[in-house]
């Protein structure tokens, strides 16, 4: 029977032959043509956009036009010698946020080479790592950063900037800037390599929150089909009217990436760069330009809440929150104090390449604790994490992931590809989820990351939304402790307001009286702040490490 035949739920999606769910949303076209990359799909989209790019802090803007121009003459400079970039060869980007960001990552992808990027945050030590596992021949940095890349004779250096370094202070592997080769004519008789929508174009970096990291594969295939969905998603393609997005999480994660460097530069969106989060140069920058669309992570829109007065967000409508779940009283708060703003929310991995579900509408959003609904194009299984069955509608277990956008595998690293993507396409999550009747996806925990105690699991997700609920606590993290005699316990690591003295005692008493025995939390230790990645998400791992180095 083909699976168009197969009966779906309309309500929930979910098809009881197959043990599958299935996109309530509607499927997104996409190319038939190979011949094509990702670039070249952007830049052919129609759309009635002018400006593209605006530089936050000094107001300069880069129109449609610009961009392209400049996106071809870097692309010619840097296939000619002495950089003589190449298909197939890797070029990293390690930047802050910035309008010259997408240009080298459009130019250096055009050409077929793969791109990666790093966190301006890691160490030396941690980015020679990641040079030595990708083996790039290219990196686009900045002064400030040029000391962090390791000093490899066969790599070059373009600077992210307007201006080179004094001739005294000038370093060998510094071949241009940005700017210089911005301006370089493009060749149209240079000769070009056939780029494929098979061909790979992105080697990003997973935040390894359960694991060493791993170095994620896209296609152009893959990056087309999410640069749909995200156009398809803001109900941008097509329209006569343009909006315009504040890009405040960093262009290196695979969120910013997507949709600031790429996505919605295929639907004439403006985009305004804000090289670093402080919330009052995002203020500043949302009522001098306009900005409609306000992307970020759950930390900043803490902060929103927090503020003791109500900020001014000017033309702003709606706030998109992406890489970790919302809370109802978080979500609550915002919507009582900024009640013309729609809050949306997706859920994503680098491994999904963004966006796997979401809420799109204020309606959605209403369903309290979900990630949304899934994607267009998306199939999705919730299978028991003990006997590998398919569960149906309301059942807890690891989510499944297939569609067009799931990563080709991990690089150089066949053994945790194969764990992670079965030889059907399906994308293990690692995340415990389930799907309600309506379809909407609810995230319970990482799989990896439940404690388990005398055999019984306990998620930490449950007791941190506990936690969050009390009056003396602003943030706060769960973990397991490890223990001879019941495995492992929860032990919370708690930020108390300003002011509070909430002893530990009190903390267990207050979860003791709400969860059943084998929840209680047993250890807790107070800190200033909770160590989170680039999208909001908790380093367990750091707070593993520091909770057990003392034992």
């Amino acid at each position: 029977m083909e699976r168009s035949e197969m009966e779906v739920d309309a309500r929930s999606g979910y098809c009881a032959a197959t043990r599958t769910f299935r996109s309530k949303r509607a499927d997104v076209p996409l190319p038939a043509d190979k011949e094509v990359d990702v670039v070249s799909f952007l830049a052919t989209r129609r759309h009635s956009g002018v400006i593209a790019l605006v530089d936050a802090w000094s107001g300069r803007r880069i129109t449609f036009t610009e961009l392209w121009r400049a996106v071809a003459g870097v692309a010619t400079a840097l296939a000619a010698p002495p950089v003589s970039l190449r298909k197939g060869q890797v070029a990293l980007i390690l930047s802050p946020n910035s309008v010259h960001f997408p240009v080298a990552a459009l130019a250096a992808m055009s050409l077929g080479a793969v791109l990666t990027t790093a966190n301006p945050l890691n160490t030396p030590a941690e980015i020679a790592k990641q040079v030595a596992d990708a083996g790039p021949v290219l990196a686009f940095t900045t002064r400030e950063l040029l000391p962090k890349l390791p000093r490899a004779h066969d790599l070059r250096v373009v600077l992210l900037e307007c201006t080179r370094l004094p001739a005294d202070e000038s370093d060998p592997r510094i071949v241009a800037t940005i700017e210089e080769i911005s301006a370089t004519p493009p060749d149209p008789a240079r000769r070009k390599y056939r780029v494929t929508q098979d061909d790979p174009a992105t080697l990003l970096y997973s935040s390894g929150t359960t694991g060493p990291s791993k170095g994620v594969v896209a296609t152009h295939r893959i990056l087309i089909s999410m640069v749909q969905i995200i156009m398809t998603r803001f109900r941008l393609e097509d329209s006569d009217k343009t909006e315009t997005f504040l890009c405040t999480v960093p262009m290196f994660h695979v969120y910013g990436l997507v949709a600031f460097a790429t996505g919605l530069l295929g639907c004439g969106a403006t985009v305004v760069v804000l090289s670093k989060y402080e919330l009052p140069e995002m203020l500043r920058a949302i009522n001098t330009y306009g900005v409609t669309y306000l992307p970020l992570v759950p930390p900043i829109l803490v902060a929103m809440v927090a503020h003791p007065k109500q900020l001014p967000l000017g033309q702003l409508h709606k706030v998109l929150s992406g890489g970790a779940p919302l809370g109802k009283d978080l979500i609550e708060g915002f919507r009582e104090k900024y009640p013309h703003v729609e809050i949306l929310q997706g859920y994503g991995l680098t491994e999904s390449t963004a966006i796997g579900a979401s809420t799109d509408s204020a309606e959605e959003s209403r369903r309290y604790g979900t990630a949304g609904l899934l994607s267009p194009n998306t199939e999705a299984k919730i299978v028991d994490p003990d006997s590998g069955e398919a569960l149906p509608v309301s059942r807890t277990g690891e989510l499944w992931i297939r569609g067009p956008y799931v990563m080709k595998g991990y690089f150089k690293n066949i053994e945790a590809t194969q764990a992670t993507l079965t030889p059907d396409g399906w994308l293990k999550t690692g995340d415990l989820c389930y799907i309600d009747e309506d379809g909407y996806l609810f995230i319970v925990d990482r799989l990896k990351e439940l404690i388990k105690y005398k055999g019984y699991q306990v998620p930490p997700a449950e007791l941190e939304a506990l936690l969050l609920t009390h009056p003396e606590i602003t943030d706060v993290a769960v973990i397991p402790f490890p223990d001879t005699e019941v495995g492992q316990f929860p032990m919370a690591y708690v930020v108390r307001k300003k002011g509070s003295n909430l002893s530990e005692r009190e903390v267990m008493e207050f979860v003791a009286k709400q969860v059943a025995p084998y929840k209680k939390v047993r250890k807790v230790a107070f800190v200033t702040d909770i160590p989170k990645n680039a999208s909001g998400k908790i380093l367990r791992k750091d707070l593993i490490k520091l909770a057990t180095s003392k034992l």
